[in-house]
């Protein structure tokens, strides 16, 4: 049972009966709007066995496994990419030096500020470059100068004591940013990296735009069949419940590493052992 503190105090019976309300009319209101939503959806002919008959046939679940395989390899290789470019983007922007601050500084500037379907059309189509690589690149300059910023603002973000007490151990900068400032950030940073690498997987789908055979050039391909009158609502209805899963499943995987951090013997707190009666002195 919650207790009232200093910013909230417990609600009375009143507020109770209110915040009851509310939630029951909120449920209402969601419930209407799914029951007009699949309304529309069988008015208009939506779940007919003609518009669903394409996904029984082994030729359109291979092509749709194929663009899924597609998805993922272009997301594991960008967002690897992302994560090694974002830290040394962050790297050079701390640095101490104006030679190596500067330039980095502009990279990330540019390159946060470029959309990223221009970066990869242009890869694409200026340089000449294969599907898979332009995708990929595109993601990696603009997934990794943003990431580069959240790493920066994590690694400030750490109380400025500790890294005073670490230089007045003796330890070199290097030493401070790998066994101090690094090990508290990652864990602040966790969030924004799981959020930003969940905008590069949604992002792969640009791929289709470049002729990359990716998860939605697949869906694409299927929803235009005139063969089996335009599914596009029920490729939608396939292909959205596994972008939302792939994402869930890194939201996971981020509150897993969490979890396991917080474990982790390097960050739990020692157990000072019980004082003991030492030797009166004279």
């Amino acid at each position: 049972m919650s207790e009232a503190t200093a910013l909230y105090d417990l609600p009375g019976p009143g507020t109770r009966r209110r915040h009851t309300l509310y939630g029951v009319l909120s449920a209402l209101v969601l419930l209407a709007l799914a029951v007009w939503i699949l309304y529309l959806l069988v008015d208009t002919a939506q779940f007919t066995r003609t518009k669903w008959m394409p996904f029984a046939y082994k030729g359109i679940q291979e092509l749709l496994l194929r663009g899924l395989g597609n998805t993922l390899a272009a997301f594991a290789a960008a967002a690897v990419l992302s994560l090694a470019l974002g830290g040394l983007l962050a790297t050079g922007r701390l640095s101490e030096h104006r030679a190596v601050r500067r330039p980095a500084t502009a990279v990330v500037e540019f390159f946060r500020a470029m959309p990223v379907l221009v970066m990869i059309f242009f890869i694409f189509v200026a340089l000449k470059v294969q599907p898979l690589p332009a995708l990929v690149a595109g993601l990696t300059l603009y997934n990794g100068s943003v990431l580069a910023e959240v790493f920066r603002s994590g690694v400030n973000g750490v109380e400025r004591g500790q890294r005073e007490a670490a230089f007045a151990l003796g330890m070199r900068k290097t030493q401070v940013m790998s066994y101090v400032l690094v090990p508290q950030a990652v864990r602040a940073m966790l969030p924004a990296i799981i959020s930003q690498l969940v905008v590069a997987l949604k992002d792969t789908s640009l791929g289709y735009l470049i002729t990359y055979e990716e998860f939605l050039h697949a869906g694409k391909l299927i929803a235009s069949n005139l063969d089996y009158d335009l599914p596009f609502i029920p490729v939608v209805m396939v292909i959205s419940p596994i972008y939302i899963g792939m994402c869930m499943l890194l939201s996971w995987f981020a509150g897993w590493v969490a979890r396991r951090e917080q474990r982790s013997p390097r960050t739990e707190a020692a157990v000072a052992a019980p004082a003991e009666p030492g030797t009166l002195l004279p």
